[in-house]
């Protein structure tokens, strides 16, 4: 039975919420919906998608889920529902919304949609490589799209001036958008910036989720990845494009005790093998993900000898 007829089915025999996950799950499944945007399974992305439907919070009480929904209410959840399968749109673009450390990020088809393991880190408050309740003075997030990184490292870090550099002023649009809806606007700034070129002293902290997937892995990449800007996934042949800049020229921004943060996803074996030099520290994350290194900044002195010395 195609879409179509199913859709009409379940507008006109089903009724509850929980009626309408059930079903979502099953046509997702049907037509091999990729989870990788803030979910990694349908129940959770079919919630989250029949709640903004209907104007309710994804944190839905239990006894709620038996609720009967309007008939225009039913067309809603099935045209939201039609997009996400036959367009691949992921959800977060079509409800608007990502959820990033615990707090909502507006989120559109400018920016990606935030699911940085870095959050994690961020959390931790970068434990073990910040001292016990370290109050970091300066934080730059390099390449910050959405902005969810560096806010979020705001947010850990109530003393803390934030920078948020990107050289796209689409992403930067929806940076300042999320500053502001955090109340932030005292401490945190989004600025233009071709990698560094913005940056001014030196920051005790630079976090970066870069642009850094390879050539083979954008061809393969779902049809859900296509929504989101080339600009902040492709980096050449290998991954590395940029991340060999900002490791070239990520010293001179640190303070000497200062870190730097770096994801890289599946282009990890390819940064290992171009810099043997360097001693990667490779965090593992009780909620999934991979591919983010942590440098503190003497790690990097041995590159800015190495530029000096011409070796």
């Amino acid at each position: 039975m195609k879409f179509d007829q199913l859709a009409q089915e379940a507008i006109n025999e089903l009724s509850t919420l929980q009626d309408f996950v059930r079903w979502a799950v099953s046509r997702m499944a049907e037509h091999e919906v990729y989870h990788g945007h803030g979910t990694d399974n349908p129940w959770d992305e079919a919630l989250y998608l029949v709640a903004h439907a209907l104007n309710l919070p994804w944190q839905l009480a239990d006894n709620w889920r038996s609720s009967k929904l309007t008939r225009s209410e039913r067309e809603r959840v099935v045209d939201l529902l039609s997009q996400r399968i036959h367009e691949k749109v992921p959800t977060p673009y079509l409800t608007g919304e990502a959820w990033f450390c615990g707090k909502p990020y507006l989120v559109d088809e400018r920016v990606l949609v935030p699911r940085s393991p870095i959050g994690e880190l961020i959390q931790a408050r970068f434990s073990p490589w910040l001292p016990e309740n370290a109050e970091p003075a300066r934080i730059l997030d390099l390449c910050t799209g959405s902005g969810c990184i560096g806010i979020a490292c705001a947010h850990e870090f109530g003393n803390a001036q934030v920078e948020l550099l990107d050289i796209s002023f689409e992403a930067l649009e929806v940076a300042e958008a999320n500053i502001g809806l955090h109340g932030l606007d005292d401490r945190v700034v989004a600025l233009q910036s071709d990698l560094f070129s913005a940056a001014s002293g030196r920051y005790d902290i630079i976090v970066s989720n870069p642009p850094y997937v390879d050539a083979d892995d954008m061809a393969e990449l779902p049809k859900e990845y296509r929504h989101e800007p080339e600009l902040a996934l492709a980096a050449g042949d290998d991954g590395l494009d940029l991340v060999r800049i900002m490791l070239a020229e990520a010293r001179e921004y640190l303070t000497d005790d200062g870190i730097f943060i770096l994801e890289v996803g599946n282009s990890f074996p390819a940064l290992q093998a171009a810099y043997p030099q360097l001693a990667f520290e490779w965090p593992e994350f009780e909620h999934g993900g991979h591919g983010v290194c942590v440098l503190r900044a003497s790690d990097l002195d041995v590159l800015t000898e190495e530029l000096t010395t011409g070796a």
